[in-house]
């Protein structure tokens, strides 16, 4: 059988997408408390996030999620890393929420700060393993904004991270130029 550039390319990079939400699962996480959400798109669905970055980017006043968008689409799958919000019980000795404590933190709708950590340390082990699959990756926040506003993740995920990925001779994700 022959196997041809394209179709191997293809299935590395999807590969790589289920082995990095593979490690954003097992990175460590607050208490052991595991609140990531993960989730992989690829073709129109990964092209509905780039249209969303395009519709939010006039009123956010963010223009560069208009270039964003372009390298949502260059890309050949989309990796969502996300979180749900919830306290980890740590109470008065921890306070570094700037609460008192955790219903204190709950009542006034603030956010654990275990939650981002949690969310970015799941990132880092994530694009490790892109990097060890030699897989060309860039971390947007406007693509977790896009998927936050077409609630892809549900509406209990309050924070959400986007990594595009593509297998190309020259990454699509640097030497961007700002979008006029």
């Amino acid at each position: 059988m022959i196997y041809n550039s394209d179709t191997l390319e293809r299935e590395a990079l999807l590969d790589c997408a289920r082995r990095m939400c593979a490690a954003a699962r097992t990175a460590p996480k607050a208490k052991g408390i595991d609140n990531i959400v993960t989730l992989v798109l690829t073709r129109e669905d990964k092209d509905r996030v780039a249209d969303a970055m395009e519709r939010l980017s006039e009123p956010l006043g963010y223009k560069f999620f208009f270039r964003d968008a372009g390298n949502v689409r260059a890309a050949g799958a989309l990796v969502l890393l996300g979180v749900r919000e919830g306290q980890r019980g740590l109470n008065d000795g921890c306070r570094h929420c700037h609460f008192e404590n955790c219903a204190d933190c709950a009542v006034h709708n603030g956010v654990c700060v275990y939650d981002p950590m949690d969310l970015g340390i799941a990132i880092g082990s994530a694009v490790a393993v892109a990097a060890d699959c030699r897989v060309d990756n860039r971390v947007l926040f406007s693509a977790g904004r896009a998927a936050m506003e077409l609630k892809l993740m549900g509406d209990d995920v309050k924070m959400v991270m986007g990594i595009p990925l593509a297998v190309a001779g020259k990454s699509p994700f640097f030497d961007r130029k700002p979008k006029q």
